[in-house]
């Protein structure tokens, strides 16, 4: 592949030993801003390699979403040679990402402690299940665990009738995206004092800091000014609304995204109630007003409504499908989705990392590695036979 720009983060080498979503989502978002991202796998491989579609084994659809920008090693870490071979590549890089429980970590010799001592300016990223300071330290974890923890799977009941996973491995992307700006804080606090430090972010705590933004509502306040949860959502209201043929996303938010869409509503009256006139009036009336909402939009097709509210300003959008995106026309001008011919898979979309930098932006160097495709490149580098 053509080199690019090499991003702000060329020249840190990471040493990545996650498996599955979150760690390894984290590492890409380095890799895609420049960093050399060194995976290292176990002779199995990362497990997500066995997941869905694949042209050949070893490369599923799900790993290759998620490990661009990154060069494969394979190391048996159950082996002596293994842990002293780790040891070794961590004195010379810049930041190491695991995802071990951390008594195991202790057992092949990863504890951030004995680390430091020959590599200071290590910054050492330990993303858990729940901090190790807490009652829940050690407990294995997953996204489906976190979502029911964090109160995220039963806020689904007001449209379900039942706890539900939101559909999306959410607690996953939202701990990754944590995972890699920490990293890079780190990164930066080093080249103020030239030493590392250890960084731990938890699932648990990281999601339930997510929800509360919102979620915590009159809780906010000790003692509580008011329920839990965020109004709209607790009462069901928070949904597309039906048209004449189909449905969309319509959201007037400010004083005058409602008085316009009354008065493309034909409803003067309503434009002047002063139950939505203001916000705090709409907030006091907020089910009447999107029930209001809901039975002006279900007089027109989506396409009327879809006209009249860009001329108005007033937010709204289709309600998609996944297949839709890949034609969407803004995803399209944006040149979103990568076509990209890997040596070993053939053509692959891929999508773009949505950061945008003048200067030093992401960019795909590197398409998913095969299996262990630079254990011989790497070691030489680190001084291995």
């Amino acid at each position: 592949m053509s080199q690019p720009n090499p991003g702000p983060l060329a020249g840190v080498r990471v040493l990545d030993l996650t498996s599955v979503i979150l760690g390894p989502m984290a590492a890409q978002y380095l890799g895609d801003m420049g960093a050399d991202v060194i995976k290292i796998e176990a002779p199995e491989g990362d497990v997500t390699r066995g997941v869905g579609a694949r042209r050949s084994e070893g490369m599923g659809a799900m790993f290759l979403a998620n490990n661009r920008n990154k060069r494969s090693v394979v190391l048996d870490l159950k082996l002596p040679r293994g842990q002293a071979i780790l040891g070794g590549m961590a004195r010379g890089c810049d930041v190491l990402l695991h995802s071990i429980r951390t008594t195991s970590a202790t057992k092949i010799g990863l504890a951030y402690d004995v680390l430091a001592v020959h590599n200071p300016r290590l910054v050492y990223c330990h993303v858990t299940g729940f901090s190790d300071r807490g009652a829940y330290a050690g407990r294995p974890s997953y996204d489906d665990i976190v979502q029911a923890l964090s109160g995220l799977a039963m806020l689904q009941t007001v449209v379900a009738g039942e706890p539900r996973y939101v559909p999306s491995i959410i607690a996953d992307k939202i701990t990754a995206v944590h995972a890699a700006y920490a990293i890079v804080l780190a990164l930066f606090a080093r080249e103020c004092t030239g030493l590392g430090q250890e960084v731990n972010v938890p699932m648990l705590e990281t999601m339930v800091a997510f929800n509360a933004v919102e979620h915590l509502a009159g809780y906010v306040f000790e003692p509580p000014l008011g329920e839990m949860g965020h109004e709209p959502v607790r009462l069901g209201l928070r949904r597309p609304f039906r048209t004449l043929d189909g449905w969309l996303c319509v959201l007037p938010y400010t004083d005058t995204n409602w008085r316009r869409f009354f008065e493309l509503a034909a409803r003067p009256d309503l434009a002047a109630d002063p139950r939505f006139v203001t916000q705090r009036g709409r907030q006091q009336n907020v089910a009447l007003g999107l029930s209001e909402l809901a039975q002006q939009l279900a007089t027109r097709t989506s396409a009327e409504w879809s006209a009249l509210l860009l001329e108005a300003d007033i937010p709204f959008a289709p309600v998609n499908n996944l297949e839709a995106l890949l034609d969407d026309p803004h995803l399209a001008s944006v040149d979103f989705w990568k076509l990209l011919e890997h040596p070993s898979e053939g053509l692959l979309r891929l999508p773009m990392n949505p950061i945008e930098m003048s200067g030093t932006p992401p960019s795909i160097r590197r398409l998913p590695p095969r299996l262990g495709e630079h254990t011989e490149e790497v070691l030489r580098e680190f001084g291995y036979g």
